[in-house]
């Protein structure tokens, strides 16, 4: 591990607009040079690239791994759109709610797709592991509801509904995650994509498998 790597996360990252803009930057100077370059770019290189000083840098995120934790985070949120976000908010309120996921889970993949980085730093963080562990433990703390809250919202609800039963919202969520993104990673690791009759196929099957592993039970008469 390089000593650049072992810093003390930042209490309270500044705030503001002028602090988002300068996260902002930091972030895409970031992406550009992880894609480019792995996990080894020094911090110096992403401050100089994002016009802040190294110090600023620390300041935000702490940690170059948090960075690229905070990088990969942003990506995985990209394909998020408010649009998106809005329909996964709106799953609990839908008449039909196998439609609605399937449509969710349909622009959800097209959002991966549109872009190439998203995938990309997938690949980026399986090549950097066997060197670097900690970024795989860094992740691992991060939670899979802080990754993607809206959707482990939207399932929360559901099951607050009777909807769907949940008793374990991580788990439900890492499942809906495996059924319908997880192949599109898996095939992008070996240069692959799914075309579009299979991904309708995979999505069509895993909302299915999802919704029926976690329909409610019935009650049971009483006697």
């Amino acid at each position: 591990m390089s000593p650049e790597t072992v810093r003390t996360p930042a209490k309270q990252p500044p705030a503001g607009p002028r602090a988002e803009a300068k996260r902002r930057a930091i972030v895409t100077a970031a992406r550009a040079l992880f894609l480019r370059e792995g996990f080894e770019v020094s911090v110096d290189l992403i401050a100089a690239r994002a016009g802040v000083s190294k110090v600023t840098v620390y300041n935000h995120f702490g940690s170059k791994e948090a960075l690229f934790i905070g990088v990969v985070k942003d990506s995985l949120d990209a394909p998020l759109s408010s649009d998106l976000v809005a329909a996964i908010d709106g799953l609990a309120d839908s008449d039909d709610l196998r439609a609605a996921l399937v449509t969710v889970a349909r622009a959800w993949v097209d959002g991966i797709h549109a872009d190439p980085d998203i995938l990309a730093l997938r690949n980026v963080v399986a090549r950097e592991l066997h060197r670097f562990p900690e970024l795989g433990a860094v992740w691992h703390q991060s939670g899979p509801e802080h990754h993607h809250p809206a959707v482990a919202g939207a399932l929360r609800r559901l099951d607050e509904d009777g909807r769907l039963a949940i008793p374990d919202i991580e788990v439900a969520l890492l499942q809906l995650y495996s059924l319908l993104v997880f192949p599109h990673l898996v095939f992008s690791a070996y240069g692959a994509d799914v075309d579009d009759g299979l991904t309708d196929r995979l999505i069509a099957g895993g909302v299915d498998m999802f919704l029926g592993h976690y329909a409610p039970r019935p009650a049971r008469p009483s006697i």
